[in-house]
């Protein structure tokens, strides 16, 4: 039979008087470990289709890396253009926004105000930045938390028959 966590229950719980609000460690006893987030998501589904009280299980993404995928290369050009994409949508949205306040004739002088004037902002907001780095970091990015597993736990008073149905799971 596996042994809790330390410091398992309810006085350890979110909201417990242990500590309100606070971020604390996950606690339970281990009920599954699955390779991908999707898997630990399918197994706690699957207790909740079979009307298992889910309140009990937590999702926990262990051995945690920090991942950058280069998406491509900066240069003036791409970030001009980005920056001007980026201020006309705001231009556009907030001359629509001011649009509402004035009357028919000056709605499309309006709008136009708010693209140019967007554009404008946009380029700076985007070339400012860009130009202080001086070249430090020339290229573009997604950054990304991934765990290299993901284990569920589960609250001990229940944890056996959690896993008992998570054994017929992967029966199937």
């Amino acid at each position: 039979m596996s042994q809790p966590l330390p410091g398992s229950g309810p006085q350890n719980q979110p909201g417990g008087p242990a500590g309100r609000g606070l971020p604390t460690p996950p606690k339970g006893w281990p009920i599954g470990s699955y390779s991908t987030y999707a898997e630990a998501q399918r197994a706690v589904d699957y207790l909740s289709d079979q009307q298992f009280p889910v309140q009990n299980v937590t999702i926990v993404g262990v051995d945690l890396m920090q991942v950058e995928r280069i998406t491509g290369r900066l240069t003036w050009g791409r970030v001009l253009s980005a920056g001007a994409a980026s201020g006309a949508w705001l231009g556009l949205f907030l001359g629509l926004l001011v649009g509402l306040f004035v009357s028919g004739d000056a709605l499309v002088s309006t709008i136009i105000a708010g693209v140019i004037g967007g554009v404008v902002f946009g380029l700076i907001s985007a070339s400012v930045p860009y130009w202080a780095s001086r070249g430090t970091r020339d290229f573009s990015s997604t950054m990304q938390l991934v765990a290299g597993r993901y284990d569920v736990l589960c609250d001990p008073q229940v944890a056996e028959q959690a896993r008992d149905m998570l054994a017929r799971l992967n029966i199937q």
